[in-house]
């Protein structure tokens, strides 16, 4: 076991929750658990032929009713790399075009002697609700506009990679913009709170359509102006826009939102020396960000991929052993 694992957060008694819902509510030191034993599979997360037995004989169902490439590859990877079985469930072709409901898919997911439901969902609360139906552990791998807890953690993880903030995981001192379509993202949301709990500022940047005012609190700050912004932050987390769900005319045309708002070439050169560059992906390039920024040097977007393997073996580890469903 790595010197960032040598104390195990739940026989500590500082992690014993059996569902990560959300990123909100959970204090720093919860926080700090979770990405501390995310780097002590740092190594693992990153040789296929490495594995652990940590979860041998435990079962993840993957439930994804929406499209996903990165969490629902990562969250299978991080199981099998932990030595669980993996049932990957995809809603087409399924009995919910019958009729089934979710807590009823679920359930019966669940009686085939399944540990934990990674779910994401459409829906805000979709995980929540599941949490409150069934006995085994849930994970929300993203709800509606709710929350998207991993990629909230595997994006603190790379900033505190980045900064050298890895030990403590304390990110005071760090500004960071979160830019783009706030809104609609629950990977805002996530970022939001857990960013704030470890000490960052927070300015969200984007179109007065795009930016709820109801998000300000302290240390949390909202700029319709990229460029005044982009001076005086650590880290430009670009997010992209959700035309799936925005309903009206958030901005006149795809153009003038890329005029305002695309992180381009130009754009980069008046940050800082040390300016870290992230999306959670998909990206939109030549629209929220150009590939020669994607792909450059101050870009830390396959850096994030690359965490959220050891990061989601981190909350897949923690939720079985505060369920009991592994003790060592």
């Amino acid at each position: 076991m790595s010197e960032a694992m040598a104390t195990d957060p739940v026989s500590a008694g500082v992690w014993d929750r059996r569902h990560l819902l959300g990123l909100e509510g959970l204090s720093a030191e919860e926080l700090r658990a979770l990405l501390a034993t995310a780097a002590g599979f740092g190594e693992v997360s990153r040789r296929s032929v490495w594995k652990r037995p940590d979860l041998r004989g435990c079962v993840v169902a993957n439930l994804f009713f929406e499209d996903s490439t990165r969490t629902r590859t990562s969250f299978a990877l991080a199981a099998g790399r932990l030595s669980a079985d993996v049932l990957d469930f995809s809603s087409k072709g399924s009995s919910l075009s019958k009729g089934e409901s979710l807590v009823d898919t679920a359930k019966n997911i669940e009686a085939m002697g399944v540990d934990v439901i990674v779910c994401r969902h459409h829906r805000s609360g979709a995980s929540a609700k599941l949490a409150e139906a069934v006995s085994c552990s849930v994970i929300n791998a993203g709800d509606g506009r709710h929350e998207h807890p991993t990629q909230g953690l595997l994006d603190i993880f790379t900033i505190a990679d980045r900064f050298d903030r890895g030990e403590a995981f304390d990110l005071t001192g760090l500004r960071v913009a979160i830019v783009g379509d706030i809104a609609h993202s629950r990977v805002a949301r996530s970022n939001l709170h857990a960013l704030r709990t470890l000490g960052a500022e927070v300015v969200l940047v984007g179109p007065p359509t795009l930016v709820p005012g109801g998000l300000v609190r302290d240390g949390v700050t909202v700029s319709h102006d990229l460029d005044a912004v982009l001076p005086e932050v650590n880290v430009v987390n670009m997010l992209r826009v959700q035309f799936e769900r925005i309903t009206g005319p958030a901005f006149p045309s795809r153009r003038e939102y890329q005029k305002l708002y695309g992180l381009t070439e130009e754009r980069l050169a008046r940050t800082r020396d040390d300016v870290l560059v992230m999306h959670p992906g998909p990206m939109n390039r030549g629209l929220e960000i150009d590939s020669v920024v994607a792909d450059g040097p101050r870009s830390a977007i396959l850096a994030q991929v690359t965490h959220g393997l050891a990061v989601r073996m981190a909350c897949l580890l923690l939720v079985c052993r505060a369920s009991g469903v592994v003790t060592t």
